[in-house]
């Protein structure tokens, strides 16, 4: 029993992570659409605007996993999830761009501190033996919340729904995580000793290199999620969207049954390759669409929604695999910190790809943004052989 993953406030955390992200990825293809609408904002600004809040969550994960390592969790991740909860309504709020883009920024600091601190959680209260397959339930939550958020929110937006109505859908949601989050019993922390502050406090210097192969893959990975639905209306695809987001989560969620288990059994380096193989295929797949929709509509329809559930599947692999590889190479006293570290280096390239993507789609076409996109990743698949596997088995603490 000691080995036992499924418990009451496991099912808890893993239902409160998923009401959180299912609030989260039902305004993500909507909120290009309503800044364009609602405040007639162009694309370049649509990106800075969207990425302020991926650029908040990354200026606060680093202190979150020092505060997580040094005080009590469970308080920390409840008062993140009450103000990221809370910021849905503030967007109802907000008449002004100004007022939006501040809400927007303290929904971001609000993520960056929710997401470390439940990621943390959920570490200390399974057992470490099945770590690996027990952060693969885990974000299956996200990868279903992935599928039924955003074809949700575009099937209401396309319904020509009030976005008033969306964004409390999305308060809803969260209101009810957030009782979830409250009833998660977590193993009691001892007070630590406070050391000086120094920068592996903040950073698991370790785990850099492992962080730079994955901020590569991120940047086209938050090109898709905030601008695949203007991607497939520039080419002239006229299937919904929403269910791009389905086939992506249901890819993620068949490769969680088994990569979870894999890397409980050692092979994390080898799951990863086998993903950014999949990934690299993927996105030069998803560029090529452009040039494939001015030939045929209905064959490129057919290879967009193949390509989002290869897609699913190959980040499906991967996530696990990074999430312990990082841990693995921190002591016990800084899960906190590794898990900042993994998700500060995912906001990092996912802030890059809203700016980058929305830039590049301003001068040129999406197409060519997915193209840069898929160019990274394979500068990430030669970084991680050559670099970040080594530097991984050299010095990985279990």
């Amino acid at each position: 029993m000691k080995d036992k993953l499924v418990t009451p406030s496991y099912l808890l955390i893993i239902a409160a992570n998923f009401l959180q992200f299912f609030g989260f990825w039902l305004l993500i293809p909507v909120l290009p659409f309503y800044l364009q609408e609602v405040f007639g904002a162009d694309k370049t600004s649509i990106g800075a605007i969207l990425s302020c809040y991926t650029v908040a969550a990354l200026c606060i994960r680093p202190f979150s996993g020092y505060l997580l390592d040094t005080f009590a969790r469970k308080p920390l991740y409840l008062l993140a999830y009450f103000l990221f909860t809370a910021m849905f309504g503030g967007y109802l709020l907000a008449g002004t761009l100004t007022l939006f883009i501040l809400f927007r920024v303290i929904h971001g600091v609000s993520f960056g501190m929710v997401t470390v601190s439940g990621n943390t959680i959920v570490i200390d209260i399974m057992p470490s033996s099945r770590r690996g397959e027990g952060l693969g339930y885990y974000g299956l939550a996200n990868n279903i919340a992935m599928s039924i958020g955003p074809m949700t929110g575009l099937f209401l937006h396309d319904a020509s729904v009030g976005y008033t109505f969306i964004f409390c859908c999305s308060l809803g949601a969260c209101l009810v995580g957030f009782l979830c989050a409250s009833l998660v019993k977590t193993p009691y922390k001892p007070s630590v000793k406070r050391e000086p502050l120094s920068l592996d406090r903040f950073i698991l210097l370790k785990g850099i290199p492992a962080g730079i192969s994955l901020l590569l893959l991120s940047i086209p990975y938050g090109m898709t999620t905030n601008y695949v639905a203007m991607y497939a209306k520039q080419i002239g695809l006229t299937a919904s969207t929403g269910f791009f987001f389905t086939l992506m989560a249901i890819g993620m969620a068949i490769s969680r049954l088994f990569s979870g288990k894999w890397v409980d059994r050692g092979m994390i380096t080898q799951v990863i390759h086998i993903g950014l193989y999949l990934v690299c295929f993927c996105f030069f797949s998803l560029s090529a669409c452009g040039w494939l929709a001015t030939w045929n509509l209905p064959v490129t329809t057919c290879c967009f929604f193949a390509i989002s559930l290869l897609l699913g599947i190959g980040f499906g692999i991967m996530f696990p695999a990074y999430n312990t590889l990082f841990v693995n190479l921190a002591p016990n006293k800084q899960r906190g910190t590794a898990t900042s570290t993994y998700l500060t280096s995912w906001d990092v390239g996912i802030g890059i790809g809203m700016v980058a993507g929305g830039y590049i789609a301003e001068v040129s076409t999406f197409k060519m943004a997915y193209l840069f996109g898929a160019l990274l990743t394979v500068v990430s698949l030669f970084y991680f052989k050559g670099k970040v596997a080594p530097h991984f088995h050299r010095f990985r603490l279990r």
